[in-house]
């Protein structure tokens, strides 16, 4: 029998308007696309998604420490504008002990300077960004290589 990971996918601010904010830098597919296709492509990986979204630091906070008890194996957060902002986050990942993956849609180093800082990056296990919507799919890819695929080729 092949071994579950368990992932909790963390959306932040504004991701919610996936499909109409900004298609340019975007794209044209919802959130809810996204995360239906995401939930196809883990299943075929023998990952179960959990996803969250929220506009509200104290519930993506949350979210992470509820984590822990969830048996959650590795998070992917997009945390959006509370990258450049969000100690607590930081210390909410810290805290739960948990590896995961730092993803952004856009490149922030080629926006607004404020962007180019994230309190998160030298604390995830990776960060991908710039590669629009697949930017989810390699870190679901990547958690999957990195735990499934890694424990096959020890037994």
């Amino acid at each position: 029998m092949k071994k579950i990971i368990n992932v909790l996918l963390i959306n932040g601010p504004n991701l919610n308007l996936l499909g109409t904010r900004e298609i340019e830098i975007y794209g044209n597919l919802t959130l809810t696309d996204l995360i239906n296709d995401l939930h196809k492509k883990s299943k075929k990986l023998n990952i179960s998604l959990q996803d969250i979204q929220s506009n509200a630091e104290n519930i993506l906070i949350d979210a992470i420490h509820s984590s822990k008890n969830k048996n959650i194996h590795y998070i992917i957060i997009n945390p959006a504008a509370f990258t450049h902002t969000s100690i607590a986050i930081r210390d909410a990942l810290i805290g739960v002990e948990i590896p995961f993956i730092e993803v952004h849609i856009s490149n922030i180093y080629a926006r607004e300077h404020f962007r180019s800082h994230s309190w998160l990056s030298d604390i995830s296990s990776g960060v991908i960004c710039g590669l629009g919507l697949d930017g989810y799919y390699w870190a679901l890819k990547t958690i999957y290589n990195r735990l499934i695929k890694s424990n096959n080729k020890k037994t």
